[in-house]
């Protein structure tokens, strides 16, 4: 086990957000984490998986103008 467990406030200044937007990503099941007691850790490795599942590549065809899309 070399992957690093981060609290949720660690990944919350990661992800430059406040602790509420991990903390419901955790309610919800949309990020994998560890429970350890009664306290909650994210690996590292499950944090960079869901950035880049949630990822939206930038459009690169240019539309004709005109063109009905």
């Amino acid at each position: 086990m070399t992957d690093q467990l981060l609290t949720v406030d660690e990944v919350a200044i990661r992800l430059g957000t406040t602790a509420r937007f991990p903390r419901r990503g955790i309610a919800a099941r949309r990020i994998v984490f560890v429970k350890v007691g009664r306290h909650v850790r994210i690996p590292e490795r499950a944090l960079e998986e869901f950035v880049a599942a949630h990822t939206v590549q930038p459009i690169t065809s240019r539309r004709r103008f005109g063109a009905v899309a």
